[in-house]
């Protein structure tokens, strides 16, 4: 490209971290880019460190020797994410999104863009240091929520799937005990969608019991994957301790009363904003 002004490097150069988190870029690389000194180079980016850590934007991670670089690593701060989830908590106390059985029709917030970048942050944030490889998630209302994390986090998604589709292929597929139903159902994923021995980050939008999340995990067992974690955007808290299948997950919002007959809903942010 064209040698640019060090102010329009700066905004250039910005851009093409936001574009590229969890990737590393070395110094020569954005020398090449922009015709440049490394000590010019490395003038700017300490820069865009400061500029990204006192807005919470995220971490510029810079790594010494040869092979190094620098790696932009998106995160929000607490207090702002918890300003957020306090608003979707409001949002899901309208009595109008209960439905038969206790569950929160939430389809309409999971179809907003910018609310979809603020919870996909926080993923990111929650997961930043786990060294993800892929994200997994159940079709179909995770979808989302998995695609916008993916997005912080530089990795693909995979999606499992409730009745198998002959465009899969050749597909690994078991049986679960839905913790809510009690039901047994089945899922499966495509050989060709994960890698045996992945680090996998598995995102749901709603958990009760934990069941369909189990089945993931127990899913991921057969392709020799790792859980590398767990997260769900609303838990339900009216399951016993002993009824939850999983008890090691990151949530962002804790649903902790449903009164079918005054249609009193109530919703606290997650465990991921405890102390």
């Amino acid at each position: 490209m064209k040698k640019l002004k060090r102010s329009a490097r700066l905004v250039e150069m910005t851009q093409y971290l936001l574009d590229r988190p969890h990737t590393l870029i070395s110094l020569t690389a954005f020398a090449e880019r922009y015709q440049s000194a490394k000590s010019s180079i490395s003038e700017d980016l300490a820069i865009i460190k400061e500029v990204f850590e006192d807005e919470g934007i995220g971490e510029l991670h810079t790594l010494a020797g040869a092979a190094g670089g620098v790696r932009f690593i998106p995160k929000c701060r607490k207090e702002q994410a918890l300003r957020k989830i306090e608003d979707v908590c409001s949002m899901l106390e309208q009595p109008d999104r209960l439905l038969p059985g206790g569950y929160l029709y939430m389809t309409d917030l999971l179809g907003q863009p910018g609310l979809l970048q603020d919870l996909g942050r926080m993923f990111a944030t929650a997961f930043a240091e786990r060294d993800i490889d892929v994200i997994m998630t159940v079709e179909t209302k995770g979808i989302p929520l998995a695609h916008a994390a993916s997005q912080y986090l530089n990795v693909p998604v995979v999606i499992v799937r409730r009745d198998h589709k002959v465009t899969e292929g050749s597909v690994v597929s078991i049986n679960y005990v839905s913790g809510s139903t009690k039901r047994i159902q089945t899922m499966s994923l495509a050989r060709r969608a994960l890698k045996e021995q992945s680090r996998v980050l598995i995102i749901d939008d709603f958990m009760k019991a934990g069941g369909t999340i189990q089945g993931m995990v127990d899913l991921l067992s057969e392709f020799r994957a790792i859980v590398a974690g767990v997260g769900v955007l609303v838990e339900s808290g009216e399951v016993d301790n002993e009824e939850r299948l999983l008890h090691d997950y990151i949530s962002l919002a804790r649903l902790t009363e449903v009164d079918l007959k005054t249609r009193h809903i109530a919703v606290q942010p997650g465990n991921f904003f405890q102390p």
